[in-house]
Formats: C-alpha cells, sequence, structure tokens
C-alpha cells in the first residue's frame, strides 16, 4: 500500500527527471535501468514534468488534452490489434476523453494544423451531423490514435508496477490551466469564459512583481467555475482521478491559482491590467477530498503567496514547495531558508524553471557569490573572496544538496542535472523563451562510479544525520 503523503514520519529523497532527459529521451529500457539505478542507490521518488502531448513546440505545460499522454513518449507502435481485450476495455473506461481527442487530432490534420476556432463553424462548434460523418469517415485514422494511447497507457502501468516493486513512488505534475487550442476547449467550451465565437474573454497570467515589470500573460482560457460547480466539478474529478491512475502522488502546478486566479482581459498585451478573481478552490478540493483518506496532492506555492493560499493549503494537509536557490536574502522568515522549511514541505534545490544550481552560482555577481559562501559556512571569516576557493560552484552544489536532505522537509527533490553537477548548459527551460527549452537529455556515461558514489553518498549522510537527531531526542527524553 503506497505510504500516505502526510506521513512526515516516512523521509524520502527522490529526483526531478523527465522522461524526454533519459538517454533515449522515451519509455524503453532506460526505464528500467534508471528505476534501478534509484532504488540501488537509496532514492523512493522519482518526479516528472506533466506527461502531456505538447500543442506547439517541446512545453508539457501547454498540451493538446489534458488526458492525453505525449505520443513522442512510445518507443514503438505495434501493429493495430482493434480486437485486443485491453484495447476495448481502455477506450470503454476512457470514452469520456478519448473519442474527443482522437477527433480533434484527426481534424487538425484535415485544417492544415488550423486552432480549432478558426475551423469552419460546423467544425468548430461540433454540428451533429458532421461529427457523426467524420467518425466513419475517419473511423481508421480514429483508431489508430487510440490505439497509440492505449499502448502509452499500457507502457506507463509497466513502469508503475516496476516502480512499485522497487519502492519508488512516482510524483507527477499537473498544470493547472489548459490551453485554448485543446481537446477540452473544444469539446466543452461551456466550462470555459468564452464569447459566442470561442474566443478568450479573459486569459491567465500573474501580475508584476520583483521578477517582472509586466508581469506573465500566460494566455490559457480561465474556467467558467459556476458552470462546473453546477456540474460538480466532473471535469476536475475526472482529470485528477486520471492523473493518480497515473501516479502516487501529484503536483498542482500554480495552486495559488485554486484560490484566486488573476484576470487579464484578452485584448490586453501584457499582464498589468488585471485583477484577482476568487474561485471556489475549497469547493472543489472538499469534493475530492471525499474520493480519497489523503488527497496525495502537492501544493505548487511559490511566489507571492497570500495567507488565504497558506490556509487553503493547510486545511487540505497539502505540502507545498521550498527552493534553497531562493533562500539568501535578507529577511530572516523566508520560507525558503533552510531553517524554515517544515515537515509539510517539498524542498528542491532548483525546479526545472531556475537555472542549474551550478549555472545559478556562475551566473551571479561576485558579492553575492561571497554573500552565499559566507551563508553556507563555506568561508573561514567574513572577508573571503570565492575565488579563494577550489570549485568554488562545485561546492555550493554538494552543500546545497546536503541542505535539502538534512531539511525537515519530507521530502528532498534533487533535479537530475544538479546531481551531475551541471551548468546552464543543461537547464530545462528558462520562463519567458520559447527556443533552447525541453530538450537536456543525460547520458550513461556521466554517471561513472564516482558520481553514483557520491549520490549515494548523500543519502547515507542524512540518513546518518536523522539517526543521530533520533538518538539525541531519546536521550533528552529518557
Amino acid at each position: 500500500m503506497t505510504p500516505k503523503l502526510h506521513d512526515f514520519h516516512v523521509r524520502r529523497a527522490g529526483i526531478l527527471l523527465h522522461p524526454t532527459s533519459l538517454p533515449s529521451g522515451v519509455l524503453d529500457r532506460d526505464v528500467e535501468r534508471w528505476l534501478q539505478l534509484l532504488a540501488d542507490n537509496g532514492f523512493s521518488v522519482w518526479q516528472v514534468l506533466p506527461l502531456g502531448e505538447p500543442q506547439v513546440g517541446l512545453s508539457p505545460y501547454q498540451c493538446s488534452s489534458a488526458f492525453a499522454m505525449n505520443p513522442a513518449l512510445l518507443p514503438e507502435l505495434p501493429l493495430i490489434n482493434e480486437h485486443d481485450e485491453g484495447f476495448i476495455e481502455f477506450c470503454n473506461k476512457q470514452q469520456f476523453w478519448l473519442d474527443d481527442y482522437a477527433l480533434f487530432k484527426v481534424l487538425k490534420v484535415q485544417f492544415n494544423g488550423a486552432d480549432w476556432y478558426e475551423w469552419p463553424k460546423q467544425w468548430k462548434f461540433r454540428h451533429a451531423e458532421v461529427m457523426h460523418d467524420a467518425h466513419q469517415q475517419y473511423e481508421r485514422a480514429i483508431a489508430v490514435l487510440k490505439w497509440q494511447q492505449y499502448q502509452l497507457h499500457k507502457r506507463w502501468q509497466e513502469v508503475r508496477d516496476s516502480a512499485a516493486d522497487k519502492g519508488i513512488l512516482l510524483f507527477g505534475d499537473m498544470p493547472i490551466f489548459v490551453g485554448h487550442d485543446s481537446t477540452d476547449v473544444w469539446a466543452h467550451p461551456e466550462w470555459f469564459i468564452l464569447d459566442a465565437e470561442g474566443m478568450m474573454k479573459v486569459v491567465t497570467g500573474v501580475p508584476p512583481d520583483y521578477f517582472s515589470a509586466t508581469g506573465q500573460r500566460w494566455g490559457n482560457p480561465h474556467y467558467d467555475w459556476d458552470t462546473m460547480h453546477e456540474n460538480d466539478y466532473a471535469w476536475w474529478k475526472a482529470r485528477i482521478n486520471h492523473h493518480l491512475d497515473q501516479f502516487d502522488m501529484l503536483r498542482i502546478d500554480h495552486f495559488r491559482g485554486l484560490e484566486s486566479a488573476w484576470m487579464i482581459e484578452a485584448s490586453c498585451e501584457t499582464a498589468v491590467d488585471g485583477h484577482w478573481q476568487k474561485v471556489p478552490g475549497d469547493e472543489l478540493l472538499l469534493s475530492l477530498k471525499n474520493n480519497y483518506e489523503q488527497l496525495p496532492l502537492v501544493a505548487e506555492d511559490l511566489g507571492i503567496i497570500t495567507p488565504e493560499v497558506i490556509a487553503l493549503r493547510k486545511k487540505y494537509h497539502l505540502p507545498g514547495m521550498s527552493i534553497l536557490q531562493f533562500g539568501f536574502d535578507e529577511f530572516e522568515d523566508n520560507p525558503h531558508k533552510p531553517q524554515n522549511i517544515e515537515e509539510d514541505k517539498v524542498v528542491y534545490t532548483g525546479t526545472h524553471d531556475n537555472d542549474t544550481t551550478k549555472g545559478w552560482f556562475n551566473g551571479l555577481e561576485d558579492h553575492v557569490k561571497n554573500h552565499v559562501l559566507q551563508v553556507l559556512n563555506l568561508f573561514d571569516s567574513e572577508h573571503g573572496d570565492w575565488r579563494d576557493i577550489p570549485d568554488a560552484a562545485d561546492l555550493v552544489v554538494k552543500t546545497l544538496i546536503n541542505n535539502g536532505m538534512y531539511s525537515r522537509a519530507s521530502i528532498c527533490m534533487i533535479p537530475m542535472q544538479d546531481f551531475l553537477h551541471l551548468g546552464s548548459e543543461a537547464r530545462m527551460n528558462t520562463p519567458g523563451t520559447t527556443t533552447g527549452n525541453w530538450q537536456w537529455q543525460f547520458q550513461w556515461q556521466q554517471l561513472d562510479t564516482s558520481m553514483v558514489n557520491e549520490m549515494r553518498m548523500h543519502i547515507d549522510d542524512a540518513d546518518r544525520l536523522v539517526d543521530e537527531n533520533v538518538k539525541t531526542l531519546v536521550e533528552q527524553n529518557g
């Protein structure tokens, strides 16, 4: 039985690595080799990014469906067998999204890749007659797409079984919003705030802050929460259940958006002119909780987080996130400083949106590098200089990994790039840019004996420290 995520007495360490970053970039035998590596070296969590099919480019955070898996992850596609009992069962069970997805993909090809809201009206608005005719006309192509999703589903279930056999939890990731040009919005425009032509009235994003004077305009459609409430959040429940069939725990990206969402007029080119709109995330989570003894969700609560968001997270006992790279400012109450990290957190050196720790340190100004080294107690005095420390960046990487492992957080997740001591060339994603992202892959030869031993050492040292702390507590309390 999977341990409950809120059992904070079970401390875990894991590695953040998307399947596309495996040497092959697909779900082939590299996966079993990867899981064995984790198990052999004391890691019990594998975190991935969303497994969905990117709309354009490679970003897994803008997908063509909230349910479909990325066909690019499939090592090979066997010849279709429409009489396969497993395939028939899969199609019946997943019909609520699979039929729409397969037809959507076929029509995208027929309309030369145009967005659905640019299709002829009878297709855009899903007139019953043309929908019926399309299912007949494209029957073979639709079946192949369903077969592809079935093979992905079957392969991932093999991965999940293999992970479970090795005591490894699979940790997934789900974007809170979906893309405008997606199956979900085309099939159910009533669940989103759109005009009569299917165009967005308001779009998603976040307001201006310290990092951006114009904020971030993501451009996803906002949910029509009133309509979803009337349907008892059926789509949300189906989506969460679908992901929890794939994972043991699930990160909700931009959890803040379940308390209030930043509403930007679609005509605005930036996120400056927007407003916060309350959303019924409490009601949604309560409805979800009725299906689970404990919600196996992790709240991505980074950025400017209000007391209301914190209260919502804590009400449902959801772990939040702490990022060690964010812990070097002058504010003593910074939740990313190691001494402030509580048990109900998942701690990271950095995320897929951060530079690697080595790249981050190398990119700092000299006086900030000195400050980081001073905070990490890597200087003998207050007047040292980072240039006087051999391999200062590598030492910072090791120290931050140890700080994460030694913290009180229930789970410590380290990006694979940090274990490999890689620089900015291995960065997974740079927010606000559209080129050069989501492409990094490691190679097995990078994991030589010394590197594997170092990975294992981090786990052993953390376990030893915990054992010493427990022993001290016992001695102090008789």
